[in-house]
């Protein structure tokens, strides 16, 4: 007989292979947790700057729409590989890099969730110092204490959150609509069709970059999954509910920024919440803000700990990591992310538009070679006792795999524009930032034409399939 999965919220295994007798769940958890994880703060502010930044209404909208369904076909087709596997997302990449050359993606993937955890915790301390009356720091370090406990609880927690924070967050965003249509008259901003290519690529440039940063942790929250659930349905479920929870959510970001103009920098959260007006209802709203942040940030530190730990465990051989330094590392990725919240708050607008593009030139080389290798290489095969092994198949540095990540970065630098990078080919393309779309093309391409010449690897008793 098989044993029950554990029904406890406090998470037992790490980045170690799930055991089919402890899988658990459905599908639907997966649209309710990925549906929440967008539908909050930082999602509104991302679809704000495509108008603070210049574009039309009527343009940037469907802009971001193409954006979500481009990067959310890529982060769902991630998700679909967990129950396949049983494993954390980064672990994969094992297979493509090495066993100890995986540590390159990891530590840059680390570095984006330090940064998504910190810009999610100002917004939260500007909700919660609103909601209790007290300083913005203060209100940064409650939020943070907050998160750290639901990171160390884990799986079943984070899951346990989506459910709860999807209600929540569709309840204060269909008011807030139905408030914004009710005392705002947006025909106006909807008949203005002056169409720019720089602006409209920058729309569909910031909703990809935001659906493609989910991508190296997506498979984490669907690994628990039994191993014969429908990889296309994972995709639909995993996929639907990322790009309809950002879409509304940067839709209200959008004619927002659109009603209130300048005066929408420095003071998001206040705005929002002022849409749907004051008094308890304001309460209201700003505690669904700091709740419907908990999600994604939880989510944030736990992806943290588990490439921390994949990290140490392609060193130590082993994939086990205890309690007690499970706590360690989630407490020190917090902690960072607090201390960079602190001292970059009064900025928060200004950085946050650089960070989230510049983000696409580290993982969309990334993205495409683990996808690329996943379905079309290895065909959704890998052997799992190797992935811990430094000397097994995958072996410590994967000089292909590698060296199509960097010829990835490369690649992507003639079309970059940040607020601190400029590539040499912008003025000849209108300033506008294809990177991202060169980033996808390139290394996969590159990696399927020199992985595909090695002799293809035996599938053993043990590989995943």
């Amino acid at each position: 007989m098989q044993a029950k999965p554990s029904s406890s919220l406090i998470e037992k295994r790490a980045i170690d292979f799930i055991p089919e007798n402890e899988r658990h769940g459905r599908l639907l958890s997966q649209f309710t947790l990925w549906f929440s994880a967008n539908l909050q703060i930082t999602a509104v502010i991302t679809g704000a700057l495509a108008v603070v930044l210049g574009g039309e209404v009527f343009w940037s909208l469907i802009g971001l729409l193409i954006g979500q369904l481009l990067g959310g076909a890529v982060m769902a087709l991630h998700g679909a590989q967990g129950p396949r596997l049983g494993l954390p997302q980064m672990i994969s990449s094992r297979v493509q890099f090495g066993v100890q050359g995986a540590t390159i993606p990891l530590a840059l993937v680390c570095v984006l969730y330090v940064g998504f955890n910190s810009t999610g915790t100002i917004l939260s301390g500007q909700a919660i110092a609103q909601l209790a009356g007290v300083s913005r720091q203060t209100g940064i370090l409650i939020f943070s204490a907050v998160i750290a406990v639901f990171a160390v609880c884990g799986y079943r927690m984070i899951h346990l959150l989506g459910r709860v924070a999807s209600v929540f967050g569709l309840v204060a965003f269909a008011y807030l609509f139905a408030r914004l249509l009710s005392v705002n008259d947006i025909a106006p901003l909807l008949r203005n069709h002056r169409f720019a290519w720089d602006t409209f690529l920058l729309a569909v440039s910031l909703s990809a970059s935001w659906q493609i940063a989910f991508g190296p942790y997506v498979a984490d929250y669907s690994r628990y999954l039994p191993g014969a659930t429908s990889p296309l349905r994972t995709f639909l479920c995993v996929g639907g509910g990322s790009v309809l929870g950002a879409q509304i959510a940067m839709t209200l970001g959008v004619f927002a920024a659109a009603l209130v103009g300048k005066s929408f920098a420095g003071r998001e959260v206040a705005y929002i919440v002022g849409l749907g007006g004051d008094g308890a209802m304001a309460g209201l709203l700003f505690f669904s803000i700091a709740f419907g942040k908990i999600t994604v940030s939880t989510l944030n530190a736990y992806g943290s700990f588990m490439c921390l730990a994949t990290i140490i465990s392609g060193f130590k051989r082993q994939a086990r990591i205890g309690q007690v330094q499970r706590l360690i590392l989630v407490l020190a990725i917090v902690g960072l992310s607090t201390w960079i919240a602190l001292a970059a708050q009064a900025d928060f607008l200004r950085y946050f538009k650089s960070f989230i593009l510049f983000l696409l030139t580290f993982f969309t080389p990334w993205s495409a070679i683990n996808l690329v290798d996943y379905y079309w290489i290895n065909k959704e095969r890998y052997d799992l006792p190797a992935l811990s092994d430094p000397d097994g198949a995958y072996g410590r540095w994967n000089k292909v795999g590698i060296g199509c990540y960097a010829f990835g970065l490369l690649a992507q630098l003639p079309f970059i524009d940040t607020g601190f990078y400029s590539g040499p080919l912008l003025p000849y393309l209108s300033q506008v930032d294809v990177s991202w779309l060169v980033g996808l093309a390139a290394p996969g391409a590159l990696y399927f034409l020199l992985a595909r010449k090695r002799a293809p690897r035996a599938a053993p008793a043990c590989a995943a399939k």
